[in-house]
């Protein structure tokens, strides 16, 4: 059972529909005990990163996903801003991220853009995909995927990259920690890339 983690950020319906077509066992929920029954995570997130934060603290989720995730090992792929709060902290704001994969949350630098203030980076982007998992398999990297951000994902560890986008400079777009997984673009918006993004992971 794949559990999106409704918490008040994301385009939740977007994402269930996916997994419908797919006839994948899903659900929609924000019920502590769904989420403990479940056997991985899709951590959605639109917004600002402290905004996304407050919301996921006030659902009182926080304890429920670190369980889950860093003591039971289950898998969890955080989209958009749900890949950013998996950092430890952001330029965006001033509250801490849940810290599952060590980094800082960096606003694109609008000096490398040839045609500034072009923030936010929204649209169409093909990717570099830095390493060979099974999360990419059948993915055109040329046709790429939809994106909607103004930060990016700065790892600590630049082993725990997984694909970079071209934007002014080469930025972050996935990362990955063991059993956590992150994407910058929306997968629910990038057609048949972002079909096999998310089969693939119900497949990990």
């Amino acid at each position: 059972m794949i559990a999106i983690v409704d918490y008040g950020s994301g385009n939740v319906g977007a994402i269930a529909n996916i997994f419908k077509q797919l006839k994948v066992p899903h659900c929609i929920t924000s019920n502590p005990e769904q989420l403990e029954a479940a056997d991985r995570y899709i951590l959605p997130g639109v917004g600002a990163f402290d905004t996304t934060m407050h919301t996921l603290h006030q659902s009182g989720l926080v304890e429920v996903l670190h369980q889950a995730v860093i003591q039971q090992k289950k898998k969890i792929l955080g989209i958009c801003v749900g890949m950013q709060i998996l950092a430890d902290s952001s330029d965006e704001g001033t509250l801490p991220g849940l810290g599952w994969i060590p980094g800082h949350i960096r606003r694109i630098d609008i000096s490398t853009l040839a045609d500034f203030p072009k923030l936010p980076h929204m649209g169409w982007n093909a990717v570099r995909l830095l390493q060979d998992l099974p999360l990419f398999q059948q993915v055109d990297a040329a046709q790429g995927f939809y994106f909607l951000h103004s930060y990016y994902f700065a790892a600590e560890n630049t082993a725990h990259i997984t694909a970079t986008v071209h934007y002014g400079s080469p930025l972050p777009c996935g990362v990955m920690h063991n059993n956590i997984f992150g994407l910058q673009f929306h997968p629910e918006k990038s057609h048949a890339n972002g079909v096999a993004i998310l089969r693939n992971f119900v497949d990990l």
